[in-house]
């Protein structure tokens, strides 16, 4: 027995790893009485939760949570602080549901409390003789003494281990939560549709329900998901996502549910699920309209009783999580198609949270792009950038087809390709141009034709064939008063191409980029123009 305690405990203290040590603390118990099948438990709110369980069929038990107030041996144990022993059939202690679906019965019990060195119980580990009569255990006086301080030394090696899990996790969590909140931008508006989207997110974070977000792809779902999350008491729990759209099936649900060692191809070791790794915080599930039939009845049985049941395994576990979720897909018409599951839906949509596109908020416009142009300006180490009012008017009146997603791409491009603190007109790409009349500045776009190409954005008429400039273009006595009428194509493009050239002090690059073409392109109209510098 010494030679097995100095074995156990030397074993114990070489483990760091939680879920290592607590399978190697139980092992190390069976060894000494000789039996095959046990389990650790641990209280864990108003449930106590089987964290690892050995021999037959352990797979049926690993997971299970047994409610506090329902009579078990591992909750008597725990309430009193103090070993006892039980003969299941004629206990009143014992949870007979456990074994319900068990081969082999218990015939014996040894059940000691795990406790921390402040005294607290923090859970229990049961032995369980499966023999006729119990007859491996053995419940010799002194032997069981040593054993009661094997447990003890154990006990609280595996409850620092698992506090210093959770500390971790949620360490862990809020680095995430910094990460995101670094990496994200904020709510930026103050457009009654935002002013009320945000009324709604802080009233939702008071709650635990489940809420829908809808609205169209780059409205910002996730950003007031977090928000949700981070205003909530969950904010110290993780806050994790996962995208219904962009994996199979098959992979999809292992993602969401986790899976045992086996259960399919490239099944190497029991791995926990989504829902599991974010026990306690918040789940977002993102295009949830394009979820597959089969995993949206499993989704409501989470919604239903917080139940989950990894691929392979034969028992749910259960988990607190609340589910947020976002689509941009029409769902009352997919529920019609019967692509989308009419029940999940209500269940769902406790709380709806609707995002306007950005073109029925342009009121918000500019306070996006100074927050965009700020903040890739200090990623980028460039001074400070402003839009142009003729600028900003276009981009005002653009009706932002891909919403914010869209402008953070076209603020990127445009710290990219604008010269100077001020982005001008000119700088934006050829379709925020208008179409029709002058518009200000020297450049407003390419004109469509060889040099702009078919899709070039329209025609516009350069500074010069206004004014008489330098271009040649002024119309003639009695000629229609329309400053484009009655030239020929080759003319046009001839003084597009020298105001371009004028207006980046021909740069041929910059008047190339400013033409929508590549540089070879536009070098070869000049040539075929006959322009050259000289």
């Amino acid at each position: 027995m010494i030679d097995k305690m100095l074995s156990f405990t030397r074993a114990i203290f070489q483990e760091m790893d939680p879920e290592a040590l607590q399978k190697r603390f139980l092992e190390g118990l069976l060894a000494t009485q000789r039996v095959e099948r046990g389990s650790l438990w641990v209280r864990r709110g108003e449930q106590i939760v089987c964290i690892e369980a050995a021999g037959d069929q352990s797979e049926a038990v690993l997971g299970v949570a047994i409610p506090a107030d329902r009579p078990s041996i591992v909750g008597w144990v725990i309430a009193n602080a103090r070993m006892t022993t039980s003969r299941p059939g004629a206990d009143p202690r014992h949870y007979a549901e456990m074994e319900q679906g068990l081969a082999v019965k218990s015939s014996l019990i040894l059940c000691f409390p795990l406790i921390l060195s402040s005294g607290e119980v923090y859970g229990a580990v049961e032995l369980i003789d499966t023999s006729e009569r119990g007859a491996r255990l053995n419940l010799d006086e002194d032997y069981l003494e040593l054993l009661s301080s094997l447990v003890a030394v154990g006990s609280v090696a595996l409850g620092q281990a698992l506090a210093f899990e959770s500390k971790s996790r949620e360490c862990h969590g809020l680095k995430q939560a910094l990460d995101r909140y670094r990496s994200q931008p904020p709510i930026v508006g103050s457009s009654p549709a935002v002013r009320e989207a945000l009324a709604k997110t802080a009233a939702y974070a008071r709650t635990d329900f489940p809420v829908l977000i809808t609205g169209e792809s780059g409205t910002g779902k996730e950003l007031f998901a977090q928000a949700i999350h981070q205003a909530s008491e969950r904010r110290a729990r993780p806050f994790l996502v996962q995208n219904c759209s962009c994996l199979p099936d098959g992979l999809l649900e292992s993602e969401l549910f986790g899976c045992r060692k086996g259960a399919f191809t490239g099944a190497d070791r029991d791995r926990a699920g989504l829902f599991e790794a974010a026990d306690g915080g918040t789940v977002f599930l993102d295009e949830i309209g394009d979820m597959p039939a089969p995993l949206q009845a499993k989704i409501l049985r989470v919604l239903q009783s917080g139940e989950v049941k990894p691929l392979g395994a034969a028992t749910a576990r259960t988990v607190d999580v609340r589910i947020v979720s976002a689509t941009n897909r029409d769902l009352a018409a997919a529920m019609a198609a019967g692509d989308f599951r009419e029940d999940l839906y209500y269940r769902l949509n406790v709380l709806p949270l609707h995002l306007p596109p950005l073109r029925e908020r342009p009121e918000d416009v500019p306070s996006l792009l100074e927050y965009f142009l700020k903040r890739d300006s200090l990623r980028l180490g460039l001074g400070g950038r402003r839009v142009a009012p003729e600028a900003l008017a276009a981009l005002s009146a653009w009706p932002w087809r891909g919403n914010i997603r869209e402008m953070e791409n076209l603020v990127k491009y445009l710290l990219t390709v604008a010269e100077g603190p001020v982005i001008a007109l000119a700088d934006l790409p050829a379709q925020f141009h208008p179409v029709d009349g002058p518009v200000a500045g020297p450049i407003a776009g390419p004109i469509a034709g060889p040099i702009g190409g078919p899709s070039g954005g329209g025609a516009v008429c350069p500074e010069g064939c206004q004014t008489g400039g330098p271009s040649g273009l002024e119309p003639t006595p009695g000629e229609s008063a329309a400053p484009l009428a009655g030239r020929t194509w080759e003319e046009l493009e001839r003084a597009y191409a020298l105001e371009l050239l004028k207006a980046t002090h021909w740069n041929v690059s910059r008047a190339a980029k400013r033409a929508g073409l590549n540089r070879s392109t536009f070098d070869s109209r000049l040539k075929k123009l006959g322009i050259a510098k000289s």
